[in-house]
């Protein structure tokens, strides 16, 4: 039996401010690869120490530091992360400098931050601590393996208090763009915002960090529980179909309980199926929710419909630049996410009201 796990800090960085989601007043991109918009890094990281980091980490220590803030806490009993690509940015100025030099003596420094690992043991630097510290790199799955460790280390330790998760991802100037080759990126120049207009293989992208403040403790603070989490392999959509009722009822919850439905479309026309199937099935009469016309996509993209679902939980405000449908939004209890990479990986996140 699952402890109850409740989400009492988050903090987001990715191509949006956060308010503008809900104004309506986003910003636009007409390029297929755009960066996360930052906040003032200063507030959190010593300058010196600043200007040494790329960009992975100054997201990760921020957004994870706000977090904690939110959420009340000054000392995580864990520090659980998730990227799909790690530090890019150190990785390519590693292997630039390995071909310029042909291979001679290099500078160690960009490839001990290059590791998956570097934001996760950066954010314990910072802060000093000293507990439980573990970095998962699952593609699609990363943030979402990160939320089922969490569940477990409140499962094998109670006494544990808040564990801090988060994903991060960034881009990179050259290995970015190698999505281009494979097709996971449109061929043309596409305004983020006419994403789902466009039909046609290829996705947009950016990057983003986004931390969460985990307790078993319930208080008035909370923004919602995490109910269950589930990554899984899917071929076909009457699969991911079976596998959404089969949690919903492991967990006790009817279809009839879900209020919203949040779905990673991404405007990829070789996996839109997977959203539409449940757009036109079991979710018709359900509110819908879209969320990567406005912060690309990338491996750990869920973190922004986490924050976004905990919003709408606390604040009652759903975004009109999100809705799909026109179904009306009526007292949101319980949220379902769902997320796809390239018709092969798929992840549920449920949440409630605390």
């Amino acid at each position: 039996m699952k402890n109850k796990v409740f989400i009492t800090g988050i903090a987001g960085i990715s191509a949006q401010e956060p308010e503008a989601v809900f104004s309506g007043a986003v910003t636009t991109y007409h390029q297929n690869i755009f960066p996360a918009l930052s906040p003032d890094f200063k507030e959190f990281i010593p300058p010196m120490a600043l200007r040494r980091m790329s960009k992975a980490v100054k997201m990760g220590i921020t957004a994870a530091k706000t977090a904690l803030e939110d959420g009340n806490v000054s000392q995580p009993g864990a520090i659980i992360t998730g990227t799909g690509q790690g530090c890019k940015q150190d990785t390519e100025k590693f292997l630039v400098a390995l071909l310029e030099q042909e291979e001679g003596l290099l500078a160690p420094t960009s490839f001990i931050q290059s590791t998956h690992n570097t934001v996760g043991g950066q954010i314990a630097l910072n802060i000093k601590c000293h507990a439980y510290n573990v970095t998962y790199t699952q593609n699609s799955g990363s943030l979402e393996a990160a939320f089922i460790d969490a569940q477990m280390q409140f499962l094998e330790q109670p006494e544990i208090g808040s564990v801090l998760v988060g994903g991060i991802d960034e881009i990179s100037e050259q290995f970015t763009s190698f999505l281009y080759l494979d097709g996971q990126l449109k061929q043309e120049e596409t305004k983020n915002l006419d994403l789902f207009k466009k039909r046609s293989s290829g996705t947009i992208t950016s990057e983003g960090a986004h931390f969460f403040t985990l307790s078993a403790r319930q208080n008035s603070d909370a923004y919602a529980e995490l109910v269950d989490v589930s990554v899984f392999g899917a071929n076909t959509s009457e699969e991911v179909v079976k596998k959404i009722l089969d949690l919903l009822q492991e967990n006790s919850i009817s279809i009839e309980e879900i209020d919203l439905v949040i779905l990673g479309h991404n405007g990829d026309n070789r996996f839109d199926h997977f959203y539409t199937n449940l757009q036109d099935g079991i979710f018709n009469d359900k509110p819908q929710l879209a969320y990567k016309h406005l912060v690309g996509d990338y491996n750990t993209v869920s973190g922004f419909s986490v924050w976004l679902g905990c919003q709408i939980l606390k604040n009652g405000i759903v975004p009109e630049i999100c809705k799909l449908n026109s179904v009306p939004v009526k007292g949101v209890k319980k949220i379902l996410l769902y997320n796809q990479y390239l018709g092969e990986n798929h992840s549920i996140i449920l949440l409630s009201a605390p």
